[in-house]
């Protein structure tokens, strides 16, 4: 009697964990289009609670407050002292963030968790002291590495964990896209790695754990030069494992001149390719403000003869940011580390010092390097 082979479901885990009790009080810092157009509407519609608003520039602060039925604060200490806030949720620029976490630690007393945006500080020394900071006060830190919540990109972990692809082999990431450059970038001179480039080093992480080493090569984006001087524009890099595994990507920002007249051909797209099969999938940030979800095909020798295409109705922005609060509220309900704790945070951190030093010396970097120091 021939063997049966296991059952392929197209019923795939691609949504997170919410936790129990939604109603947490949530105190919002930063006005920002990341927390007007994305953190807002995605704690709403997921049911949790943000109550309160406070940024650098209070009619921001104030204008969001309206918009999304919060109470504004003038400053942050005012809104830091509401006792009745539990987390807070903060989305500011790299080079203030340690400062706010310092003032949230100093009002630790009722403040149970921190979700703070990515990058988490200026470099893996800042990552450092954060997640120290918030050890000490008693806070649980979460961090918004939001494309691990990429529907696409969670559906692909439940693939590889199911055992549907076996081991994997190569994967890779190709972005040919223009994104739109937050003002704080032109004083810090960054544009790729530490905006774009850390979502896919960090879901390389979150899918096939941490790399021995890594190479990087970069260029400046001829478009955004004539803006403002950078060093990281359009960035090339290539993960080693230990095991043998490998993975690369291409984060083209440049994607031709589809500004300047010619056609364009705006894509991202990723691969994975395993021993018992392969997974391939878009990403359907490109398309923004035009919901687009993110797609997933794959094919496994548990199947064969099949391209299997599973398909959802969410999308990466700005449905994928409830889950990284719904991680840091889960661990406060359940006593544990967030799902992307700031402790893990760190070596995605070093992994992009380490692509930083790659480009400054020619040559391929042990992460040990960065986390050694």
């Amino acid at each position: 009697m021939a063997k049966r082979k296991p059952r392929v479901s197209l019923d795939l885990d691609y949504s997170p964990r919410l936790p129990k009790q939604k109603g947490t009080p949530i105190g919002c810092i930063g006005s920002g289009f990341i927390m007007a157009d994305c953190h807002l509407p995605a704690y709403r519609a997921a049911g949790f609670n943000p109550v309160a608003i406070a940024s650098r520039t209070p009619e921001h602060a104030a204008a969001v407050a309206e918009r999304h039925d919060l109470r504004a604060y003038e400053t942050v200490d005012e809104l830091l002292s509401v006792e009745n806030i539990e987390v807070i949720d903060v989305a500011v620029p790299p080079d203030v963030q340690l400062e706010v976490i310092r003032e949230i630690v100093r009002h630790k007393s009722h403040i149970r968790g921190v979700l703070a945006q990515k990058p988490l500080g200026m470099d893996y020394a800042e990552a450092k002291e954060i997640v120290r900071l918030c050890k000490r006060g008693g806070i649980v830190l979460g961090v918004n590495q939001n494309m691990r919540y990429d529907q696409s990109i969670r559906a692909c972990r439940c693939l590889l964990d199911r055992g549907y692809l076996g081991e994997p082999v190569f994967a890779s990431i190709d972005m040919r896209a223009i994104p739109h450059w937050m003002p704080w970038q032109k004083r810090l001179g960054w544009v790729t790695l530490r905006t774009m480039s850390i979502h896919h080093l960090d879901s390389f992480r979150f899918l096939f754990g941490d790399p021995v080493r890594v190479f990087a090569s970069v260029r400046e984006d001829p478009r955004t030069s004539k803006d403002f001087k950078h060093a990281d524009g359009i960035c090339l890099y290539i993960l080693e494992y230990a095991n043998g595994f490998r993975a690369s990507a291409w984060d083209d920002v440049w994607a031709g001149p589809a500004r300047e007249g010619a056609e364009s051909d705006i894509y991202i797209r990723w691969r994975v390719e395993g021993i018992d099969g392969m997974a391939k999938g878009t990403i359907g940030w490109p398309e923004y403000p035009n919901p687009t979800p993110s797609t997933l095909d794959f094919t496994t020798n548990q199947r064969p003869g099949y391209w299997l295409q599973p398909r959802w109705r969410e999308v990466w922005f700005p449905d994928a940011f409830a889950g990284t609060m719904a991680q840091l509220l889960c661990a406060i309900e359940d006593d544990t580390e967030p799902e992307i704790s700031g402790r893990d945070n760190l070596k995605t951190m070093a992994l992009v010092d380490a692509c930083y030093l790659s480009v400054k010396e020619h040559r391929a970097v042990r992460v040990s390097e960065i986390t050694r120091g």
